[in-house]
């Protein structure tokens, strides 16, 4: 059973930049694809950007030039970049696989302030 562990979120300022972590207890290179969601309040979970084990890497239209999806596969871990964070990022951030075929971890608090 794959387990899947984030972490890094926080408390930022509108305009801040913070760096999330998930550790995959697998290879991820054997995962074709990995992505991060995120869920809002009263919101449905939304897939976010994703990571293709050719190194392509795709965005939401919410977060295109702002955030980057990234990979160690030495580490198994999968980050996500957050930069010029705006009120509308607040959420739980959750990483899984691209379809989320993988139990769903805890996820990571984001909350961006005015």
């Amino acid at each position: 059973q794959v387990q899947l562990v984030e972490s890094g979120g926080g408390l930022v300022e509108a305009g801040g930049s913070l760096r999330l972590s998930c550790v995959v207890s697998r290879n991820i290179r054997k995962i074709i694809t990995m992505g991060w969601y995120r869920q809002a309040p009263g919101q449905q979970r939304e897939l976010i950007a994703r990571s293709l084990s050719d190194l392509r890497t795709h965005y939401a239209d919410s977060v295109k030039g702002r955030f980057t999806i990234s990979k160690d596969n030495a580490k198994n871990t999968i980050y996500l970049q957050m930069n010029n964070l705006k009120p509308d990022d607040t959420a739980v951030y959750y990483c899984n696989g691209y379809p989320a075929i993988y139990t769903w971890g805890q996820g990571t608090q984001v909350t961006v302030s005015l």
